[in-house]
């Protein structure tokens, strides 16, 4: 895998209207705690992984604007798998992947 387009991701991400607070390894923190990103191993394709907390009615609109501009740009943002934030101490959180 070559180096992530975190750029290109930060613009997709602005044109719809949300920002990024965190971007570590192959995840891409969202400000809000709806959703994060993952790089894939192709550089036009990045995953959603939605919070199990998360309002599926209030995320679906979100993810549906990120898709449309992300398309514009020739690149493919899919829906991945839910995930759970769990602390860990009092400055680390273990991020659980469900399928």
């Amino acid at each position: 895998m070559s180096l992530n387009p975190l750029g290109m991701v930060k613009t997709i991400v602005e044109a719809a209207g949300m920002g990024i607070s965190y971007a570590y390894d192959d995840l891409v923190f969202m400000e809000h705690n709806s959703f994060l990103l993952q790089f894939t191993d192709n550089d036009q394709e990045v995953k959603i992984h939605v919070n199990s907390e998360a309002d599926e009615a209030t995320v679906h609109g979100d993810i549906e604007r990120l898709q449309e501009v992300a398309c514009n740009q020739a690149m493919q943002f899919t829906r991945g798998t839910h995930y759970t934030l769990i602390p860990e101490g009092e400055d680390a959180i273990r991020i659980e992947f469900s399928g």
